[in-house]
């Protein structure tokens, strides 16, 4: 039995142990006996505050946590992943993402070639382009300046951008509108194309390798709506692409000048930060770009750097496998207060749990705890008037991330005076829960059992200053860290997906069947009864 080993199982068997105690313990009473803990338990990082106070923890639970991250080899593993190592072991490839939003200076060469030179050749060649759009000098085929930019991609391409798009809404050039289309449902691109004209309106089409057949499918939707109008050699005054296959682009009717590409060590889920972030790009300028990427930057450095006791990414990543591995957590809720982060919690979905919901260890093995959490959640204060009586009264125990800005993007200071009073209270009722009668008069008094709150119930709050390109990117990339920190407890590859590619492939099969150009194949009893049923319906 290795040294690793052993030292590994040393600390799961102290961390047991110890949350047999820490199951016992109730949140009011911990604060009750430390007046520091609010202090004890706060960090501040690029950009963001965090307040982890309330939860299950005391003085020994992080360096227990801690303990195990290092036998887990938590650092060695960072390090290779910022060092370009395959760290995808089953695709043979690095993840670097964070070398996209390096600074220009920072020099980064492997295997020969000098990635950050490519990195800052592809980002000035968005600068050029997203200009043209923003400064009107990219005419349609009638001489009409760009008004709509229609963003065609699925999964990462579709849902980093939209996001960050959504989330700096006040940083979008007036004048500009911006639009999404992933689901290869026809309603949707019906619902995107209603209010459109094919002569003011650009498509960024968003396939690395131009075969993705949800974004092709609606990509060629959207080429014959706009050829009801213009013609086949006006396509390239209306279409862009960000891909790597020049080819396919080139047969699509795009002008190759306008294509942009990234690389295979840009994971889907983390590309808005490469050429898929061009809509993103035209919509609030490369300068409100650049510093989006240099937000992220700063949390990069921050995770690189920071000893893990100290660091933001790592201790919510010890927070988030605690409750999952003690305390029966099966979901964790993300609880933005601010409606231009109401797509958030659905791009970290896909950050998440895209990247963590595997059953097999790096080696192969059958992993033996549960793993990724079901993420999810809205905007406070709708949720409030949803689910959060789940929060409150259920039987599940769900951890919640609080997200607030101190300061809005408007001058209606009351609305985010109670916008911000109903977050903390929020946070604060999850804890202490509500046992006695608070009315006038009736100090002390029992309540009937339907109206208890039991409380004890963990949460973040995460504080920026305000939301702007620079927090945006400090706070998207500390939750890729933060599921990269749980994948290396788990032992797992973060970076790959076939779970995803699996229903890819059984879907390309069965599209042709569906439109009677081939035979069923070999399908379950089930499946097969579905399509002949939706044959029978043409006749």
């Amino acid at each position: 039995m290795s040294d690793s080993y052993s030292q590994k199982t040393a600390a799961l068997t102290a961390l047991a142990n110890h949350a047999q105690l820490a199951q016992q313990w109730q949140l009011p009473g911990l604060f009750a006996q430390d007046t520091q803990r609010f202090r004890r338990f706060s960090l501040e990082a690029a950009g963001l505050f965090l307040d982890y106070s309330k939860n299950h923890i005391d003085v020994t639970t992080i360096p227990l946590l801690v303990e195990l991250a290092r036998c887990c080899d938590l650092e060695k593993r960072r390090n290779a992943m910022f060092g370009g190592e395959p760290v995808n072991i089953t695709e043979q490839r690095p993840a670097l993402h964070t070398l996209l939003r390096a600074p220009a200076e920072q020099r980064f060469e492997l295997h020969g070639e000098v990635l950050s030179d490519q990195v800052q050749h592809v980002l000035e060649r968005m600068d050029r382009l997203s200009q043209r759009v923003r400064s009107g000098d990219w005419l349609g085929f009638t001489g009409k300046a760009i008004t709509d930019v229609v963003n065609i991609g699925i999964g990462g391409s579709d849902l980093g951008p939209a996001m960050a798009c959504a989330a700096l809404r006040p940083y979008i050039q007036q004048g500009l509108r911006l639009h999404f289309l992933s689901n290869v449902d026809g309603h949707a691109v019906d619902a995107v194309l209603a209010d459109l004209s094919p002569e003011t309106t650009l498509f960024v089409v968003a396939s690395k390798s131009f075969t993705t057949q949800e974004t092709l499918i609606n990509a060629q939707v959207a080429r014959a709506w706009f050829l009801s109008k213009g013609h086949t050699n006006d396509l390239a005054k209306h279409f862009v692409a960000v891909s790597t296959n020049a080819q396919a682009v080139a047969e699509f009717g795009i002008d190759t000048e306008n294509m942009l590409p990234f690389w295979d060590w840009v994971g889907g889920r983390y590309s808005v930060w490469s050429a898929i972030g061009l809509s993103v790009a035209i919509a609030i300028g490369m300068k409100n770009f650049r510093t989006f990427l240099s937000g992220a930057h700063a949390m990069d450095l921050h995770f690189l750097e920071c000893p893990l006791e100290q660091n933001m990414p790592v201790l919510l990543g010890l927070l988030g496998w605690w409750y999952r591995q003690y305390f029966n957590s099966t979901s964790h809720l993300i609880a933005p207060y601010h409606e231009d982060l109401r797509l958030f919690p659905l791009h970290l979905q896909q950050v998440d749990m895209e990247s963590n919901g595997k059953r097999v260890t790096i080696s192969g093995a059958l992993v033996d705890s549960p793993t990724a959490p079901v993420i999810w959640g809205s905007t406070g204060t709708n949720g409030q008037h949803a689910y959060f009586q789940m929060l409150h009264q259920g039987t599940d125990l769900v951890p919640v991330d609080f997200i607030a800005a101190a300061t809005p993007a408007h001058d209606r200071t009351h609305q985010h005076h109670a916008l911000l009073a109903n977050c903390f209270a929020q946070a604060e009722a999850l804890m202490m829960g509500h046992q006695a009668d608070e009315r006038p008069g009736h100090e002390g008094e029992a309540l009937p059992p339907f109206r208890v709150l039991p409380g004890n119930r963990p949460s973040n709050m995460l504080l920026m200053d305000k939301l702007a390109p620079e927090t945006l990117g400090s706070l998207l990339a500390l939750y890729e860290h933060k599921a990269f920190v749980q994948g290396v407890l788990w032992d797992i590859n973060s970076f790959d997906q076939w779970g995803v590619e699996r229903g890819k492939t059984l879907a390309a099969r069965i599209l042709p069947e569906l439109e009677g150009k081939t035979s069923s194949h070999s399908h379950d009893g089930s499946t097969a009864g579905l399509i002949t049923r939706i044959l029978q319906k043409k006749h």
